[in-house]
């Protein structure tokens, strides 16, 4: 039986397809089923080929690549939705970030960056990940954080440490590494933080989690 993550690549220029189209195909575990270069063409492929996830970038030419997420997520809560972009700012991680997918890579990233996220956002649709997501909450106002005890919320020391792997992005994937439990069980512990939180995803975990005072601003940051 094949347990192939099953991809779909959507972005509109020609040789950043076929690259992206190669890297797809050469990942371990990873298939190709379809690709395309403009958004009017991806809801029908995705419709016929049903993948796991779809690889897209911000800016399509006949529409914004952010919109097309935003459609696909209202369509299908378990698709996994990666998407690559060559803006830098922080404006566009944070509109990724409320938008709801799974994964925001720059597509300078190293081929084990995208690979790593596509596999992420097959086992994590909701869980949005993103290198470099703790220092643009810094940047955005908000002070590295740790995470302190809140009356409000009654969360486990092991859902506390949950949330602030959340609020540094990693990955589903990484955080079971990181505290030596199977996948399924970091999954478990990510869906409770959720539920207790009453957040459907990691944008609505984080910002829930800063505005009950879950997460605190480090009080000795570094110069």
């Amino acid at each position: 039986m094949d347990n192939s993550i099953t991809v779909v690549v959507v972005d509109g220029h020609t040789l950043t397809r076929y690259g992206l189209a190669r890297l797809v195909g050469a990942g371990a575990g990873i298939t190709l089923v379809g690709e395309c270069g403009l958004a009017a063409d991806a809801p029908a492929l995705i419709a016929s080929t049903a993948p796991d996830v779809v690889v897209l970038d911000v800016a399509l030419p006949d529409a914004d690549g952010l919109r097309l997420a935003r459609d696909l997520r209202d369509r299908y809560d378990d698709l996994g939705i990666v998407v690559l972009t060559a803006q830098s700012g922080d404006d566009v991680l944070f509109r990724a970030l409320e938008t709801g997918v799974s994964a925001f890579v720059a597509k300078t990233a190293p081929n084990t960056e995208v690979l790593g996220a596509i596999r992420h956002a097959a086992v994590a649709a909701a869980s949005f990940t993103a290198t470099g997501l703790g220092p643009a909450l810094a940047r955005r106002g908000t002070p590295p954080v740790t995470v302190a005890s809140e009356p409000g919320v009654a969360l486990s020391p092991r859902e506390l440490e949950i949330l602030s792997l959340l609020a540094t992005g990693v990955s589903v994937p990484a955080m079971a590494a990181t505290l030596f439990v199977s996948l399924s069980t970091a999954k478990t512990y990510v869906s409770r933080v959720y539920e207790k939180l009453g957040a459907t995803n990691r944008a609505n975990a984080i910002m829930t989690a800063m505005r009950l005072g879950l997460l605190k601003p480090e009080l000795d940051i570094p110069a």
